[in-house]
Parts: structure tokens; sequence; C-alpha cells
């Protein structure tokens, strides 16, 4: 049954784009980008950098920035963006940490670091970086500890 999810067809297509991009050639790289976002709503560009075991539950309307890192084990939920606030050269969108999770419609913008093991809150905005192990909810969003015993573990959800 999970072979038939578009954000899981949407991360294969980035994944033979992203090896394109590396090897200068951008023209395939951005049309099979924009080939799979046509097909699955989930637009993600061929210069970021996803991890190991990326999943996107419900993907439509995602989108993820050129100089995105993802990290290994995130989630995301449809509505996500994952954005730059200018168009100069260099790092402009966000980096996330290993086992992030991100909320529906919640907004990630510039190039700041959400820290490993944290959890953004549906519809937060979040604008400024947060240490590990924190909630991010609300607009503008703050950064909050976690409770000690809380592990944002998504395979069990």
């Amino acid at each position: 049954m999970g072979l038939i999810y578009s954000g899981l067809h949407a991360v294969w297509a980035h994944r033979v784009a992203h090896r394109l991009w590396r090897r200068n050639l951008r023209l395939p790289a951005r049309a099979l980008a924009q080939f799979a976002r046509f097909l699955t709503g989930v637009e993600i560009h061929p210069g970021a950098t996803i991890g190991r075991r990326f999943f996107i539950d419900h993907g439509m309307g995602v989108v993820i920035g050129e100089t995105a890192d993802v990290g290994d084990d995130v989630m995301i939920y449809h509505g996500v963006t994952l954005g730059g606030t200018s168009a100069e050269k260099g790092k402009r969108h966000p980096t996330l940490g290993d086992r992030v999770v991100v909320g529906a419609g919640a907004t990630i913008l510039g190039p700041l670091v959400i820290g490993a093991d944290s959890v953004v809150g549906a519809g937060a905005v979040v604008l400024q970086d947060a240490p590990e192990r924190s909630l991010l909810v609300g607009v503008p969003a703050a950064p909050r500890p976690q409770s000690r015993d809380y592990h944002p573990d998504f395979w069990q959800i």
C-alpha cells in the first residue's frame, strides 16, 4: 500500500534529479523535478539535500527549496514549506536535523537550523534557529523544550 504514496514518488524522483543536478545536468534535473511536481503535488528543488528514510505524509503542497538540508528519519506533513527569504547566492533555506517532525501547514523560512529530535507544530511559522529537542508552535514560533520523556518516534504513528 505504501508504494502508492505521492510523497514516496516525489522522493524517488528527487533522488534521481539530485544526482543529475550534482553532475551539472541542470536542465534535465529541473525538468524531472517539475514533472514530479505535476504528478505528485510535491515540489522539491533538485539542489536540496535529503537524508535517508525521509517521509512525506499526504504530500500535496509541500515545497522544499534549493539549499534546504533535511536530515535522516525526518517526517513532514502536507502543506509544509522549507523556503528561502532572499534570492542571493549561498545558503538561504532551512536545515532540519535528524528525526525532526514537521506538522501540516508549517512554514520554516530562511537559512536557519532546526535541531535533531525537534517537533514543529501544525501551522507554525518558524523564523529562528531551534536547539535539539525543541517544540516549535505558534506564529511566529518560539522554541520550547520538550518534556524529558517525549521522543518523536513517527514510525509508530
